[in-house]
């Protein structure tokens, strides 16, 4: 994280990036623990903490909402999804297609999200120049 105001949008792109990257080793854990008896599918939960603090901004535009941000509040945390549900006898509730299309679904994310990151580099390498 760096500590000046310039690099708010980075940062919060970062903080994304980081709960991607764990979204994806948890979701590769579940893919790995596809026929483990009992296992629980597990998930990451970061983007209703970024939206909530997001809205909770009483500015106009986006580069302000984010000035405003409380870095330290959005952290991505690790949750049972579904504690209670088994798809099998064996008590396991990983469904492989599943977890392979969200999986997908987050390697593209991640990869969106370093190529912002990099997109704002360049810009404040060009400025700079």
């Amino acid at each position: 994280m760096i500590n000046t105001s310039i690099y708010n949008y980075v940062n919060v792109l970062d903080k994304a990036a980081d709960a991607s990257w764990t979204r994806n080793d948890v979701l590769s854990n579940n893919i790995a623990n596809v026929d483990t008896p009992n296992y629980k599918r597990k998930d990451v939960s970061f983007q209703g903490y970024l939206q909530a603090e997001l809205a909770g901004a009483d500015t106009s535009t986006l580069q302000k909402r984010v000035s405003n941000i409380e870095l330290g509040s959005i952290n991505a945390t690790t949750y049972t999804d579904m504690a209670y549900l088994s798809y099998r006898l064996d008590g396991n509730n990983v469904d492989i297609d599943t977890e392979n299309v969200e999986l997908a679904s987050n390697q593209l994310m991640y990869q969106a999200l370093m190529k912002s990151i990099s997109n704002d580099f360049d810009m404040i390498k060009k400025a700079m120049e």
